[in-house]
């Protein structure tokens, strides 16, 4: 599975001089950055974000000397943190701050408090914001990619704001480095869209494809409808609950919730984050059932898997699972027609295999011959897709707006985009095929923050 639990090193800093009054004070910086850590550990640590401070480095716990850098690295690397945070307490102190992020190569979110201290004689104790343009400078010298959040207070909305989408970005780029991708079954024949190259994967951004024969799967699916007959019948129970079901798919409501069990177990055995699954060609032949339905439970339970053998269509879903950290499921909408009458909304559609989570509390869910049917919710909805020509990886990213339209089957959503003829183009001329992938929420920030820190991968914007 994905990792959807994000710890961040904080990573207060002030510039090295002489103990003097005025200009750069250096106990006013070290009492300021040991108020700012305490304040962003008490308010923003919950079960999926955590901190990791510098108690302990030092005295002050402020890194100020080089010295401290060995010390800072180490720790940050014990502790195993996704990404840093630098705060400049006062100018701060650019070679040390580089030093680290260099030598840690994660995400790195650079700040500076808004200074407002002005006292009468004229002095400022702090100049953070002038500061920081050292530090990015210095960064931008040593290749260290970074994300900047705007000089403001620690409680304003930006902040908190920043501080977040920053979160979601280190979910995405550690899941992203390294990623496992199980490829169960081969291409239907005639999807040629779904082509893709796993020997650049590998070489480009470390993604491991992990191939899973269709004769193991027919196994291990045969094993499970005879050993685990208890589950399989309390699993039919839950899907008549959640689904008003019809008479062909009523029979096959144990092996539609094997694929779930099954799917699972593919997860542990092999150690894979997402899964790109062939699903309506030999998986019927070879397990009596298809596995449409157990997609919209295995979504909800944080299981990420495409359908029709797209694995670039899988490594969307993660990046958007991602970018909301878990907290929202993904979903896998194709382009599939216009609206008869408005020329900029568009039926994002698939067979029936939508989170469960994701309908439209008006319209009834039910399933017809083994796929469900049910309209996604109300709301923003952020449109995305990884995909790739001649090696130029792209993330194309932008959002739409739930529309009307008219009543149609599978699971599905009339999205209004500003311009629609606009994304009918860049389908049209590529990179991207027409399987894409949605969640809840506007993440286009969080998908293009994310492309500074993944060399050749860029980020293609709608909006």
């Amino acid at each position: 599975m994905l990792k959807y639990a994000v710890k961040i090193g904080l990573i207060p800093i002030r510039r090295d001089c002489s103990p003097r009054p005025g200009m750069f004070n250096w106990e006013y910086a070290e009492e300021r950055c040991r108020k700012l850590v305490k304040y962003i550990e008490d308010t923003f640590t919950d079960e999926g974000l955590s901190f990791v401070d510098l108690k302990g480095i030092n005295p002050v716990e402020v890194l100020f000397s080089e010295n401290d850098v060995d010390a800072v690295i180490e720790r940050m690397r014990r502790e195993k943190v996704d990404g840093i945070f630098i705060i400049n307490g006062n100018f701060g102190n650019e070679e040390a701050a580089a030093m680290v992020a260099r030598a840690l190569d994660l995400p790195t979110l650079i700040w500076a408090p808004l200074d407002d201290v002005f006292e009468p004689d004229g002095l400022r104790h702090t100049d953070s914001q002038c500061g920081l343009f050292g530090v990015a400078r210095q960064l931008q010298r040593y290749n260290v990619p970074f994300t900047h959040l705007s000089c403001c207070r620690v409680t304003d909305e930006i902040f908190a704001r920043g501080l977040t989408q920053f979160a979601s970005v280190a979910c995405m780029v550690n899941n992203f480095r390294g990623m496992r991708i199980a490829e169960i079954g081969m291409r239907p024949k005639p999807f040629c869209s779904v082509i893709f190259n796993e020997g650049e994967l590998m070489q480009r951004f470390g993604i491991q494809i992990v191939p899973v024969n269709m004769a193991v799967i027919q196994q291990k699916f045969r094993r499970i409808m005879e050993e685990r007959g208890t589950e399989l019948t309390e699993g039919a129970g839950i899907l008549r609950k959640m689904y008003a079901v019809d008479e062909l798919t009523e029979p096959l409501l144990t092996r539609i919730w094997a694929f779930v069990l099954l799917y699972k177990e593919i997860f542990e055995e092999y150690r894979v984050n997402v899964i790109s699954s062939e699903c309506w060609t030999s998986m019927g032949l070879a397990c009596g059932a298809l596995p449409c339905i157990a997609y919209t439970v295995l979504f909800d339970m944080g299981y990420i898997v495409s359908c029709e053998s797209d694995l670039h269509g899988a490594i969307s879903l993660a990046l958007l699972s991602c970018a909301a950290r878990g907290k929202k499921a993904p979903f896998f909408g194709e382009f599939t027609v216009r609206h008869p009458e408005d020329r900029n909304v568009e039926l994002l559609w698939h067979c029936g295999q939508f989170p469960y989570s994701t309908r439209d509390p008006k319209s009834a869910p039910r399933t017809y011959e083994q796929r469900a049917w049910f309209k996604v919710k109300e709301g923003t909805y952020t449109v995305s897709r990884f995909d790739q020509e001649d090696g130029n990886y792209r993330l194309l990213n932008g959002i739409c707006e739930t529309a009307e339209g008219p009543f149609t089957n599978g699971t599905y959503l009339w999205a209004r985009f500003k311009d629609l003829d606009a994304w009918e183009k860049k389908l049209i001329y590529g990179p991207y095929i027409h399987h894409m992938a949605e969640i809840e929420g506007d993440y286009r920030a969080e998908l293009r923050e994310f492309c500074r820190y993944i060399p050749k991968l860029a980020a293609d914007n709608m909006e």
